[in-house]
């Protein structure tokens, strides 16, 4: 054998080191070019996939393929039915995975009525996750007429596509009526929940002047709260409701607007043929049950509880 006579008829160490790792490079090369053929497939079955001529060849070739879907995990959904979902998501279990588009998926979900927006993943071989951010209603606001359902921040919730038994779940809402009601409406309905013997009687509040409140209550009395002093003048109403049960006579208004008084304008007294007929000039009469008499509004305060005013 002929040995080398000087340093240029050397192998490199580079040749030295793929002489010896000759077993392990073809199959690494062999990994490689599967790899790229794999990748040029999955890209033009996406490019080509999309063209409406593909079509039945793109379901002839899913149909070849073994991958399905064998999960759908969902979070976040509170508001939106599972039928809509199913139907704006537009696969279920068993369908073949790689013919679900993501991107399709999420702009279906997105539209839906309480949606503000989702993420949608799909993990091989078999798994969809669908993550939901719902924007829920907060309350009823009506303004000029039209009713809309709004968020925390006064913000408009989509309704579209809200079926009536979604708007029937709706009912219960607070109603907050008149222009700026839609931003100052979640702290006057923290605060009436805080007085819940309150809140049950009201079915609307109105914004007057962009600076306090009206309630509406059940039987229709309405109760004007002072400006800026909306704590203070709900924990007294709750008081006298539970003292003599204000909320519950028939009056037709409640005047909270002056924090040292009370002012009750009372419903006229109801029609009567033989009641006042031969009174005359006597001076009414101090009624025997207590309750004050209903030809006049009267005013309470805190020193000196319910008096009479005077015309």
């Amino acid at each position: 054998m002929r040995r080398p006579t000087d340093s240029s008829d050397r192998p490199s160490r580079l040749s030295i080191f793929l002489r010896r790792q000759k077993r392990l490079l073809r199959p690494l090369l062999l990994v490689l070019v599967l790899l790229g053929l794999g990748v040029g497939c999955v890209t033009a079955f996406r490019h080509f996939g999309s063209d409406p001529r593909f079509a039945p060849l793109r379901g002839r070739i899913i149909n070849m393929l073994p991958l399905r879907i064998t999960e759908i995990d969902v979070t976040g959904c509170v508001l939106t039915s599972e039928p809509s979902l199913q139907q704006a998501l537009g696969v279920r279990t068993g369908d073949f995975i790689l013919g679900f588009s993501v991107a399709a998926a999420r702009e279906r979900i997105d539209a839906l009525p309480f949606v503000d927006h989702s993420v949608v993943e799909r993990h091989l071989p078999g798994t969809i996750i669908i993550h939901l951010f719902e924007r829920r209603p907060f309350a009823v606001w009506q303004n000029h007429g039209h009713f809309m359902l709004i968020d925390r921040e006064g913000n408009q919730v989509r309704d579209q596509g809200m079926t009536g038994k979604d708007a029937e779940a709706f009912m219960q809402l607070p109603l907050v009526v008149g222009p700026d009601a839609n931003t100052a409406a979640a702290a006057l309905i923290d605060e009436l929940s805080a007085q819940p013997e309150v809140r049950s009687h009201v079915v609307a509040a109105s914004r007057v002047g962009q600076r306090r409140w009206n309630l509406t209550l059940r039987n229709g009395t309405t109760v004007l709260l002072p400006e800026g002093q909306e704590v203070a003048a709900l924990k007294r109403l709750a008081q006298l409701q539970e003292n003599i049960k204000i909320l519950d006579r028939p009056v037709i208004a409640i005047d909270m607007r002056l924090p040292d008084r009370l002012i009750v304008r009372e419903s006229p007294p109801a029609p009567n043929d033989n009641t006042d007929r031969d009174k005359g000039d006597t001076p009414p009469q101090a009624d025997p049950t207590g309750d004050q008499d209903t030809s006049a509004p009267w005013l309470s305060s805190p020193q000196t509880g319910p008096r009479r005013r005077r015309a």
